[in-house]
C-alpha cells in the first residue's frame, strides 16, 4: 500500500507534503513581492482576489481569499494605508463597507501578475501535459473530498480554541499551571 494511503510518518501525510511543495515555490513569489512590491503573499492574495472579483464586503473578501476573518481585517487595513485599496462604508449602516483597489492597487496588480504568473509556469514545467491534466483533476478531486470531510467533521468536533479546547481535550498540565 502507497504510504499516502497508509501514512506511517510526517512525510508520508498529503498535507505536509502539500504543504511543503508550497512553501518552497511560494519563495520565489514572495520576494519578488515583498522586494519589488512591498507586499506580502497575504495581501497580494487579497489584491488579486479583488482584481478577478470586483467590489466585495470584507467577510467575502476573507472566504474567497481562505483567510481568516482577523487577518484579512488587519491586511485590508495595511492596503488601505498602502494606497493600494478603498474601503466605502455603507452610508446607512457604517458596520458594512465595500472594497475595490485604487488605481495604484490596479497597477500593481497588473505589473505584478505577469512575474507570477511566470514563476507558476516555471513549477509547472516539470510536468508534461498529460501529467499536468492528471494534477488539475487530482487537485479538484482532492479538494471536493476535503469540502465534504470539514463538512462531516464539523458536525462531529467543534474546535473550542477560545475556551482552550486542546487543554481541555489533553488535561491541563501537571500543577494546574497553563
Amino acid at each position: 500500500m502507497h504510504p499516502l494511503r497508509a501514512p506511517r510518518r510526517l512525510a508520508d501525510l498529503i498535507n505536509f507534503r502539500l504543504q511543503r511543495c508550497h512553501s518552497l515555490s511560494g519563495a520565489p513569489v514572495i520576494r519578488l513581492l515583498e522586494g519589488r512590491y512591498g507586499i506580502t503573499r497575504r495581501e497580494w492574495r487579497l489584491l488579486a482576489t479583488l482584481a478577478d472579483h470586483g467590489p466585495l464586503s470584507p467577510s467575502e473578501l476573507a472566504e474567497l481569499s481562505q483567510l481568516d476573518r482577523a487577518r484579512t481585517s488587519r491586511a485590508i487595513g495595511v492596503l488601505v494605508e498602502k494606497g493600494l485599496l478603498r474601503r466605502q462604508v455603507h452610508a446607512a449602516d457604517t458596520r458594512r463597507a465595500r472594497l475595490t483597489l485604487t488605481p495604484e492597487g490596479e497597477e500593481l496588480h497588473a505589473q505584478a501578475f505577469p512575474e507570477v504568473a511566470a514563476i507558476n509556469s516555471q513549477l509547472l514545467d516539470a510536468l508534461d501535459e498529460p501529467t499536468l491534466e492528471v494534477l488539475a483533476k487530482v487537485i479538484d478531486t482532492l479538494t471536493a473530498r476535503a469540502q465534504q470531510l470539514n463538512q462531516e467533521l464539523v458536525r462531529d468536533v467543534k474546535a473550542e480554541r477560545q475556551s482552550g479546547g486542546s487543554r481541555r481535550v489533553r488535561g491541563a498540565p501537571p500543577g494546574g499551571q497553563v
